[in-house]
């Protein structure tokens, strides 16, 4: 099993997103994710690996109702 997959639930360790969930979205070759985290910035960003606490939960990333449950966003209802 590895560990760093896309899909894969961790929490930020470092920086300005620390203490957040993120969701790994894709994999670079140089130790780096991008990862998409639901607190103060929308878009995806790349973060470092050694930055991430994996978590033991994944998440169909295609899915954005799974992804903004793992993230912890609410469903807005109109």
């Amino acid at each position: 099993m590895a560990l760093i997959e896309i899909g894969r639930v961790c929490i930020k360790k470092y920086g300005r997103d620390a203490g957040s969930r993120a969701v790994i979205t894709s994999i670079a070759k140089d130790g780096f994710v991008t990862i998409l985290t639901a607190e103060r910035r929308k878009k995806e960003r790349r973060c470092n690996t050694k930055h991430l606490e994996i978590l033991n939960e994944m998440v169909d990333v295609k899915n954005k109702e799974q992804v903004n449950t793992a993230l912890g966003i609410a469903k807005v209802s109109a």
